[in-house]
């Protein structure tokens, strides 16, 4: 069960750090866990780790796909693989060994993708995937989680490293918004529904997710009742909220830290065209490559902010007036 905080704040540890946190316990309570980095061990906060733990920690250099045949093989042999390293590098250029060598192979790994979309920043549009979860979501049997904040990341290192299967997890290293108060547990596959609604629903993940939140408050204060999702699980998606969303709210905006092509807006748009059609909007990078720039910029620069969510809001809200005169 979750609880939601009261109210959003930045969370004092980022990411990569309870990301370690948690590793390192995971590491000390099964023997089973083994570690893997490209050469970016000291950007995920693994340095400590690796030195206290070199039993747990394999360095593979930087060489992405011998990376995952690594992890293949250790799952072969029984052991619990988490792979680590940029999201980009995490899922493009490894798409042929996650395919083969762990789906298609029926094999258990866990893959890291940091620093997804535009929290990439002044790496630039060559480390700025905005196509990793078409990459992760169009193989089968792959599972694809965003974390919300280290609340979420916290519970699905845990509960993955106990499942079967290849599981994708894109995450920021940095410092994220605090969603959920600690000691909140979170079912894979299902919404978390932050707020009630009944005029529109609003579908975010990652990142996206306070803006969401922000948004709908500000968009109560004008009469205008958002249900706010959050769909920490992109595969397999929430069929039943998205279903329900269209029927009780009649209009759906997705927003993502991702292209609006094949990531969270599509999923929810093949539910809707095949259970339950309704008015929606998807927000999110509209077909184009990243760019370097600080958090805030990009936001502005791919229409992510609370801004442009009160906007589309309005905008589908008058939409669904106009059906009715």
């Amino acid at each position: 069960m979750f609880e939601c905080c009261s109210v959003i704040q930045t969370e004092e540890k980022e990411m990569r750090e309870v990301f370690a946190e948690v590793m390192e316990q995971l590491a000390l309570a099964d023997p089973r866990v083994i570690y893997l980095d490209c050469d970016i061990i000291n950007s995920i906060k693994m340095t400590n780790f690796a030195q206290t733990h070199p039993e747990h920690t394999i360095n593979c250099g930087i060489q992405e796909s011998n990376m995952i045949g690594v992890a293949a093989g250790l799952s072969e042999t029984g052991l619990i693989p988490f792979a680590h390293t940029f999201a980009p590098f995490a899922t493009r250029r490894v798409m042929d060994q996650v395919f083969v060598s762990c789906a298609y192979a029926k094999l258990n790994v866990r893959i890291i993708g940091s620093d997804p979309g535009i929290t990439a920043g002044s790496n630039g549009g060559t480390h700025m995937p905005l196509e990793d979860i078409a990459v992760m979501r169009s193989i089968p049997t792959v599972t694809v989680i965003e974390p919300t904040d280290s609340i979420v990341l916290a519970d699905m290192l845990r509960q993955t490293k106990d499942l079967f299967g290849v599981y994708y997890l894109r995450l920021s290293r940095k410092k994220s918004e605090q969603i959920y108060q600690p000691g909140s547990t979170f079912e894979i596959g299902k919404a978390n529904c932050l707020r009630e609604g009944t005029d529109l629903t609003l579908i975010a993940s990652g990142i996206c997710t306070a803006d969401a939140w922000r948004a709908a408050q500000l968009l109560a204060e004008e009469g205008i009742q958002a249900r706010v999702l959050d769909m920490f699980t992109i595969k397999p998606i929430d069929r039943e909220a998205i279903v329900r969303a269209s029927r009780e709210t009649r209009a759906i905006i997705t927003i993502e830290n991702h292209n609006i092509l094949n990531g969270l807006g599509s999923a929810v748009a093949e539910v809707l065209a095949e259970e339950a059609p309704c008015r929606m909007i998807r927000m999110g990078a509209q077909d184009r490559f990243g760019e370097v720039g600080t958090l805030p910029y990009l936001k502005q620069v791919f229409h992510m902010t609370v801004e442009d969510i009160l906007a589309q809001a309005r905008k589908i809200i008058a939409l669904k007036a106009a059906e009715h005169r």
